[in-house]
């Protein structure tokens, strides 16, 4: 442990920094408008970075604070409700996993509560991309179903209306003419599918210190049998992998000085690592606000994440998303004309309320699992070696969510999603060369890595990263390159007993 120790001396003073904005100094909850100031104090000391690796920390243990689930874990470990949840928020929560798991019907049907899918979607219910709560399943090859993963679709900017849209965020991103925001592989009975996703691969080695070999694999995704003619010549194809639903209600809680408190977007400090905001438009309140949800940071809450995932997912349209037709373009004459389920008596959209509230209530209160084995010296050996390769930086390890949150069981919690919740350039092994709002095309949004640990015990698979190329926790970190190039390259100079320590932490998560 000693030599370890002696590694972190330049990295601890890094992470000693993490309070830097633009060079100014701003500690965490200092700019707080929910905190008294004897708040603040207690914030800034419980979140401040840890300095010694010989045993945890206090209350490391309850990743998602008084919210975290302890149940046994199985393949349900994702799927439980906030452990501080009241009798009623229970039974909301009930609900909105039931239509959570609602697989709905094209319209007309004989159940008025069910129907109204697509006319072009890509699953038939929530669950079916989020696998247990969990992450989404990549098609391994051409002719694989996805079960979770989706292409997004856009074209760069043409006109001077369509500049002036993506310069005021009324929108993020110019979509495809014909086939819109992304890609619907499914259709309801009598229209044809948009189309189907091809897969190719593309390896590389990576020697390690210590005389290991990592094949990398890269996904290399594109489109077949398209329905509706050809895609436009320019047209940008970005794969994207269904996130994890865990503990998004905490994200929510976290108040935005303390994430715009880790941003340095020019690189004052000179240290390689910029973080950078996503702002975008609230479709609700038209104000701007900190984008939060999405592999870009692109979705401002959940509710908002929610109701678009109903439409372009599935064609539901709901209160904030209420084009009954779905993601149909103007070019997709018959997909318009298709019937819709909207029902006058239960409302003007196919999922009237209270169905995205109690979905976004569900989705709020899916709790984080315990850590497990905390104290255990490997672990511990694990977590400085996660210090001393600097992933600190923007895998930011703990928060106190807002006293102001919407809900009470997240309020003023201290929690360790270990992200920064900001954009970061992750280099060009990592890009998709398709720019969102704020984020490029080799930008991302920190990654939370809280509940990591269990994939395969949820999903039973274990596929990283926005497209799923990566099978294995190692794999993952060698495929960060841009501002997390000297990290990984840190992991690579590790020993082999080092990085498997730090293999081991990460597993603890």
């Amino acid at each position: 442990m000693t030599s370890v120790i002696s590694r972190l001396a330049l990295p601890l003073a890094f992470a000693a920094g993490l309070g830097l904005c633009g060079g100014a100094a701003v500690f965490a909850g200092s700019a707080r408008t929910d905190l008294t100031p004897k708040d603040q104090e207690r914030v800034a000391k419980v979140t401040a970075p840890a300095t010694t690796f010989d045993k945890a920390e206090p209350f490391e243990r309850m990743s998602g604070g008084a919210t975290t689930t302890t149940r046994t874990i199985d393949t349900n470990i994702f799927s439980h409700s906030s452990a501080n949840l009241s009798f009623e928020g229970e039974e909301q929560f009930k609900l909105g996993n039931g239509i959570f798991k609602k697989v709905w019907v094209s319209a007309p049907s004989s159940t008025q509560a069910s129907d109204g899918l697509g006319p072009l979607y890509n699953q038939r219910s929530c669950q079916r991309c989020h696998l247990k709560d969990g992450r989404g399943r990549p098609p391994l090859h051409t002719g694989d179903l996805p079960g979770g993963l989706l292409l997004r679709l856009s074209v760069p900017p043409s006109t001077d209306e369509e500049r002036a849209d993506l310069a005021s965020k009324k929108t993020l991103r110019i979509p495809e003419p014909t086939y819109g925001g992304q890609l619907q592989t499914f259709a309801v009975p009598g229209l044809r599918s948009e189309g189907q996703i091809t897969v190719d691969h593309e390896s590389h080695d990576v020697t390690l210190a210590g005389g290991e070999t990592v094949t990398l694999t890269r996904p290399i995704y594109g489109v077949s049998d398209l329905g509706y003619g050809e895609m436009a010549p320019d047209a940008l194809i970005s794969p994207r992998l269904a996130n994890p639903m865990i503990g998004l209600g905490l994200l929510e809680a976290i108040h935005p000085a303390d994430i715009l408190a880790h941003a340095d977007p020019d690189d004052a400090d000179g240290d390689g690592i910029s973080g950078r905001p996503s702002m975008v438009r609230d479709p609700e309140t038209g104000e701007m606000v900190l984008g939060r949800f999405g592999w870009k940071a692109s979705t401002p809450s959940i509710r908002v994440q929610s109701a678009e995932a109903f439409s372009g997912d599935i064609g539901i349209s709901t209160p904030v998303v209420t084009d009954a037709f779905g993601e149909c373009s103007i070019a997709q004459q018959h997909c318009l004309d298709m019937p819709s389920g909207v029902q006058p008596d239960l409302g003007e959209v196919e999922a009237p309320d209270p169905v995205l509230p109690l979905v976004t209530f569900y989705a709020q209160n899916l709790a984080v699992p315990a850590r497990r084995d905390v104290d255990d010296p490997e672990v511990l050996k694990g977590k400085a070696m996660f210090h001393a390769a600097g992933c600190p930086a923007c895998h930011v390890p703990k928060f106190v969510t807002s006293r102001d949150a919407e809900h009470p069981e997240q309020r003023f919690q201290l929690i360790w999603p270990y992200t920064d919740m900001l954009l970061h350039d992750m280099g060009e092994g990592l890009a998709d060369g398709r720019p969102v709002g704020d984020a490029s095309g080799t930008e991302w949004r920190t990654a939370p890595l809280w509940g990591i640990g269990l994939t395969e015990v949820a999903n039973g698979n274990t596929f990283y990263l926005h497209d799923g190329r990566a099978w294995t926790l190692l794999e993952a970190v060698l495929w960060h390159g841009g501002e997390a190039q000297a990290s990984r390259d840190a992991v690579v100079a590790m020993s082999p007993d080092e990085r498997a320590a730090l293999l081991r932490f990460l597993e603890s998560l």
